[in-house]
């Protein structure tokens, strides 16, 4: 399953968002090492390396198309691979773990989660963002969409994330200071068929490589309509709410 960072990026300023507002509640003062897991095109790695000019910053993701633009920003490391294979401990010692917008297409992501935030040392930070809108229109419709088309099984979504107070009890029980909250952003998106172009760089993307070449236009046409439908262009744009959780958690120093 393919990444176009082009796509992508298409809605940067909105995707970017919720990444300054998870990054403002981390309170690491000057971090030796940081990892951002899931990287994307590391556009947001950049903020990680200049909030933190001292630190060396790395970037990981499972996408080499992802990474093959990462390595265009300057100030940080990039590497191809998969975030479930990360660890940190002895041999990997890290101040501040990130992950945003990643966890999500990771079935059973709470065990991993569980083993970050265990593996955090003294002064240690974890911050993470995903999507909580699952249930919006756009995804239940995607979902109908693709059982239409007898390709519905590529999709999750009532266990693709957890609910806030699930990521709080996770970060107390590993010994964290939890701080988990949520937000429903109301973006306003411009052009044509703005939600299913949204959707075309994220959620659409399992669904369109399941699809056969001569189905990924009808398939297209139809959910296309449907967004419209649900999202209806206004004379400013086109309103789109989307829900974010947001998990951070601290070892204080002097804590085991």
């Amino acid at each position: 399953m393919d990444w176009d960072p082009q796509v992508y990026r298409r809605y940067d300023n909105e995707r970017t968002r919720p990444f300054h507002d998870l990054l403002a509640r981390v309170g690491a003062p000057a971090p030796r090492r940081v990892v951002d897991l899931g990287c994307g095109p590391a556009t947001t790695t950049a903020l990680l390396a200049a909030r933190w000019p001292g630190a060396v910053v790395e970037g990981i993701d499972s996408s080499p198309d992802m990474i093959a633009a990462a390595r265009a920003v300057p100030g940080v490391s990039v590497r191809l691979g998969d975030v479930r294979q990360w660890r940190a401990g002895p041999d990997v010692d890290v101040d501040v773990v990130i992950s945003t917008a990643t966890l999500q297409w990771v079935p059973g992501h709470l065990e991993l989660l569980t083993q970050w935030a265990r593996a955090l040392g003294p002064g240690g930070w974890l911050g993470v963002q995903v999507p909580g809108n699952f249930a919006a229109p756009a995804h239940t419709l995607l979902r109908e969409h693709a059982a239409r088309f007898g390709v519905g099984h590529v999709l999750r979504h009532h266990d693709a994330v957890a609910e806030p107070d699930d990521y709080a009890q996770l970060l107390l029980d590993a010994g964290l200071v939890a701080d988990v909250w949520e937000t429903t952003y109301l973006h306003v998106l411009a052009g044509a068929d703005p939600v299913f172009e949204w959707l075309r760089g994220t959620g659409l993307r399992p669904v369109l490589a399941a699809l056969s070449a001569d189905r990924v236009e009808q398939f297209g046409a139809g959910f296309a309509a449907a967004l419209r439908a649900a999202y209806p262009p206004g004379p400013g744009g086109t309103l789109f709410p989307f829900r974010r959780i947001f998990a951070v958690g601290h070892r204080p120093e002097g804590a085991s």
